[in-house]
C-alpha cells in the first residue's frame, strides 16, 4: 500500500477516472462479488475468533493515505493479507458466540441495491419509494408474526393507525419508544417532573434500556432492574413488578415505561407479557416488548405464543439483521400510536417544508427515529421476505433449533456437564458441573483461543455458563458434531491438569 513521499510528487499520476464510471462499476463491482464468494466459501478454514494483538493493524499501514490512486486488485490484496486476520467471522458455520448475525444472498445485495441507489429518504418527498416500500414490508412481515391489526398501518398505507419503521438497532427503538413514553407523560405532568419518572424492566434485559434511559434524562436512581430466579426461569415476575411499582408510588415517583423482553441475552428468558401488561396498563405505564433476538422465531406457528398478549403493549420490536438473514442493521419496529413518536422526535424547519407532507397523506420517517438521515434498509428485507418466502425462512429458523436440541442432547450425555437453563430456542447454556466458575471460563477461553469455534459466555445468580447459540447461516450438523468434540477434547485437559494437581 502506498502512501505519501513530498519528493515523488511529479512522478505520481492523477485518477482521471469519473468516481462513478458505470464500466469500471461494473469491473470492479464483479471482482469484489468473485472474492466474497471465495470468502464465504473458505470462511470455516479461517480462525473464528481474530487472533491478532491490540494494534496489530496500525503495524501493518501506512500512517498516512495515498497521494496516488492505487487499483482495486491491490487494495483487495490488502484486504485479505491485512484485514482478514483482524476479523472475528460472524458468518462462520463454527461461529456459535453471542447472537447471531445471520446473513444471507437475498440480505447482501438488498444491501448492495440499497447503497447502490444511496438515496436519503428522511422524507417521502425523498424518494416516495423508500417510505413506501418500508411501509408495505413492515407490515407483510407484522402479518407474518400475527401481530394486532393496531400495530399495522391502515389499508390506505397512512400513518392513522399503528405502523412499522425500521431502526438501525434495538437501543434506537428503545430510544424512541422512551423518548415519546416520556414526553407524552411529561405533558401530562409537567416537564419540570421529570426527575420522577420510574422505567422498569428485570435484571435480565439488555443494558440497551439503560443507555437509553440515561440518553433520555431519567434519573439514574428511578431505574429499577427487578431480580429474577430460576424458579421462573429468569423471567420477571409480575408480582415482583407490582410490589416495586406500589413502592415507588409510596415513595412520590410516578411509572413510566417497563420493557419486557422474549429471549434475553444471557439465557433467552421470556418475561410474562400477558400479566406484565395487566400490571402496567393498571399504572398507565408504557409497555416495550424487545424480541431482538427471539422475535424471528415468532413467524413458526410453535414459536408464536411467546409473544401472546403483544396486543397490550404499546410497541414491539425485533432485529432481523439477528436471526432473519438480514444483513446489519435492520430493527424493526412497530407502534400502536406513531403520533407519540412524531410529537417526541419531529422538526419542520422550512428547508423541508412541502406539498406532500402537509397533505398528511404520507409518512416522513424521520419523525420516527432519532436522526434525520436514514438509509434503504426496506429493500434488502423486501429481498429476503421475497427471495426465500414464509416456508424457507421457517425451515432455517426451525433447523437451528433443531440443531441446539442436538447440541443439548449431546450435552445431557455427558455426566461433566449440566444443563443450567432449560433451552427455549437455538441456544444452550451450560457448563461443568460441580466445578468453579474459574474452571468454566478457562474452558471457554480455551476453546476460543484454538480457534476452531467460538462461545461466549453469561453469569446468572453467581453462576457462569457457557451459552452456545446456533444462528450462523452456514452452520450444519457436522460443525455442531464438531464444536461438541472441541468441547470435549478441551475440557478433558482441562479436568485432567486439574486432576494431576489433587493428586
Amino acid at each position: 500500500m502506498g502512501s505519501l513521499h513530498a519528493d515523488n510528487l511529479e512522478s505520481i499520476s492523477v485518477c482521471s477516472q469519473n468516481p462513478l464510471d458505470p464500466d469500471e462499476f461494473r469491473r470492479q463491482g464483479h471482482m469484489i462479488i468473485d472474492f466474497l464468494a471465495d470468502y464465504y466459501r473458505d470462511v470455516e478454514k479461517y480462525p473464528v475468533r481474530s487472533q491478532v494483538e491490540p494494534g496489530y493493524l496500525r503495524k501493518r499501514l501506512p500512517e498516512s493515505a495515498p497521494y496516488n490512486s492505487e487499483p482495486i486488485e491491490t487494495i483487495l490484496q490488502d484486504v485479505q493479507k491485512d484485514i482478514i486476520p483482524g476479523l472475528t467471522h460472524w458468518q462462520s458455520p463454527n461461529y456459535f458466540a453471542y447472537f447471531p448475525s445471520s446473513g444471507s444472498i437475498a440480505g447482501f445485495l438488498g444491501e448492495m441495491l440499497s447503497t447502490g441507489f444511496n438515496v436519503v429518504g428522511f422524507n417521502w418527498l425523498s424518494s416516495p419509494a423508500a417510505t413506501e416500500l418500508e411501509s408495505i414490508v413492515m407490515n407483510w412481515l407484522g402479518k407474518m408474526l400475527k401481530l394486532p391489526e393496531s400495530f399495522l398501518f391502515s389499508s390506505d398505507g397512512s400513518g392513522s393507525s399503528g405502523g412499522g419503521v425500521l431502526q438501525g438497532t434495538t437501543c434506537e427503538a428503545i430510544l424512541c419508544t422512551l423518548t415519546a413514553a416520556r414526553d407524552q407523560m411529561l405533558n401530562k405532568i409537567g416537564r419540570e417532573n421529570i426527575g420522577k419518572l420510574v422505567v422498569y424492566a428485570s435484571d435480565q434485559t439488555h443494558c440497551a434500556l439503560q443507555k437509553a434511559a440515561q440518553i433520555a434524562g431519567i434519573n439514574p436512581k428511578n431505574f429499577r432492574a427487578i431480580a429474577t430466579s430460576k424458579t421462573t426461569e429468569f423471567g420477571l415476575s409480575p408480582n415482583s413488578l407490582l410490589s416495586t411499582i406500589l413502592a415507588d408510588i409510596e415513595s412520590g415517583l410516578i411509572p413510566l415505561f417497563l420493557c419486557a423482553t422474549v429471549g434475553t441475552t444471557s439465557s433467552t428468558a421470556v418475561d410474562p407479557i400477558v400479566p406484565l401488561c395487566e400490571v402496567a396498563k393498571r399504572y398507565g405505564i408504557w409497555v416495550h416488548v424487545d424480541a431482538a433476538y427471539a422475535g424471528s422465531a415468532c413467524i413458526c406457528p410453535e414459536f408464536r405464543h411467546f409473544i401472546d398478549g403483544v396486543e397490550d403493549a404499546d410497541s414491539f420490536s425485533l432485529n432481523a439483521h439477528k436471526w432473519f438473514f438480514t444483513t446489519l442493521d435492520c430493527c424493526c419496529l412497530w407502534v400502536k400510536d406513531p403520533n407519540a413518536l412524531v410529537k417526541a422526535l419531529s422538526t419542520n424547519p422550512e428547508y423541508l417544508k412541502n406539498k406532500a407532507t402537509e397533505s398528511k397523506q404520507v409518512i416522513d420517517y424521520k419523525d420516527w427515529q432519532i436522526a434525520l438521515s436514514r438509509r434503504f434498509r426496506s429493500m434488502k428485507l423486501w429481498l429476503v421476505l421475497r427471495s426465500y418466502g414464509v416456508a424457507n425462512l421457517r425451515s432455517f429458523l426451525r433447523s437451528h433449533v433443531k440443531m441446539a436440541k442436538q447440541f443439548e442432547g449431546l450435552i445431557a450425555k455427558d455426566k461433566r456437564f449440566e444443563i443450567v437453563v432449560p433451552r427455549t430456542f437455538a441456544m444452550v447454556d451450560y457448563n461443568v458441573e460441580d466445578q468453579t466458575n474459574e474452571i468454566n471460563q478457562k474452558l471457554v477461553e480455551s476453546v476460543n483461543a484454538s480457534g476452531r469455534i467460538y462461545m461466549t459466555h453469561a453469569v446468572i445468580g453467581g453462576i457462569y455458563m457457557i451459552r452456545f447459540a446456533i444462528g450462523a447461516t452456514l452452520t450444519e450438523e457436522r460443525h455442531v458434531n464438531l464444536a461438541w468434540k472441541v468441547v470435549q477434547e478441551h475440557t478433558e485437559v482441562i479436568l485432567g491438569a486439574l486432576d494431576g494437581k489433587l493428586n
